[in-house]
């Protein structure tokens, strides 16, 4: 397989590759019923079984995507949230096995940037029908990041969001811990991008970004491409309530130009605070700190895509792969 690959998308008809699941048991409410679904929608696409791999406290996900990247797997479905896939990410950089985003929990940002966050069946079919991508991975503190790194705001909402409120209405939840720090106080900050003159700013966010979306499908950064060699920088500065409204209605309505937003680029980015910050690695609060540090590692991960593959916008057929993928389970489970 290594040696077909050599592109950076690929679309891979009748692919039929040895497989595993990892899981994590907490992010699922029927493991057995979960398991049926998946193994039959496999079988039905002429797949082998796959291989299953449970979660820990211990091991959120790293040493299990290891396992079965040295057992042979050449797909590694990955089901639980935000930290799950961190942890399966930063054991698939520099492999040659592809990871598929199988949906759990509320909040997983990766699969919202394939189009697939609530669709186990999109999923599923995402991967069978065979379009991969090698993307660009952002690098913290020796973890990696597939959608984005942020320190301020974003991270003190997600402290902020209850799981029992995430459990009970999915992502809207996160809206509810947003509201708690609109006022916070800013942050005084040294940016500096590549080899850049540092820049100083009082912002409230700074979201360093592989790719464009937030929860909830929301696009913050538009031109954000997960195969360009480079990460997106947004720095948000509102300094009133008003200038959240303005920026936020923007965001929704997908305008070009941002208020109270400064978006900048490059390889490298390091942000100084006055004092430490609350942080956080696609989705999931980190140690808080008065650096990041981010830089890219290009092409690293071979990540499936809906088709077409190459297309810019990772989610651009995922409506369409979830019906197709609904039909999959459908005959698959009229054939039992």
């Amino acid at each position: 397989m290594p040696a077909v690959r050599q592109e950076r998308t690929q679309s891979r008809a009748g692919w039929l590759p040895d497989s595993a699941v990892v899981v994590n048991p907490a992010k699922v409410d029927n493991l057995d019923q979960f398991r049926e679904t998946v193994d039959g929608a496999l079988g039905e696409a002429g797949w082998p079984a796959p291989r299953w791999l449970e979660t820990t406290a211990e091991d959120p996900g790293h040493g299990q995507t290891r396992a079965a990247v040295e057992a042979g797997a050449e797909v590694v479905f990955v089901c639980g949230g935000d930290g799950t896939v961190m942890s399966a990410l930063g054991a698939l950089v520099g492999t040659e096995t592809a990871m598929a985003i199988l949906p759990a929990g509320t909040g997983n940002l990766l699969a919202a940037n394939l189009g697939i966050s609530t669709d186990l069946a999109a999923g599923i079919a995402v991967a069978v029908e065979g379009g991969v991508r090698r993307i660009d991975v952002g690098v913290v503190d020796d973890q990696h990041f597939a959608v984005m790194a942020g320190m301020g705001f974003d991270a003190r909402m997600l402290e902020a969001t209850s799981d029992t409120v995430k459990a009970r209405i999915g992502w809207p939840a996160y809206v509810l811990g947003a509201l708690r720090h609109l006022r916070d106080r800013p942050m005084r900050l040294t940016i500096r991008v590549d080899d850049g003159e540092p820049m100083r700013r009082r912002a409230r966010s700074v979201l360093i970004a592989n790719v464009g979306r937030l929860q909830g499908g929301v696009k913050l950064l538009t031109d954000a491409t997960p195969d360009d060699g480079l990460l997106d920088i947004a720095v948000l500065t509102p300094r009133t309530l008003r200038h959240w409204a303005a920026l936020g209605l923007a965001v929704v309505r997908r305008r070009q130009r941002v208020p109270s937003m400064q978006v900048l680029q490059g390889a490298r980015v390091e942000v100084h605070s006055d004092r430490p910050q609350p942080r956080q690695l696609d989705g999931d609060v980190i140690e808080p700190g008065k650096d990041l540090l981010a830089e890219v590692r290009p092409d690293a991960v071979w990540l499936c895509v809906p088709q077409p593959a190459e297309h810019p916008d990772l989610a651009e057929d995922a409506e369409a792969a979830a019906r197709r993928g609904a039909r999959l389970v459908e005959a698959e489970r009229w054939g039992s």
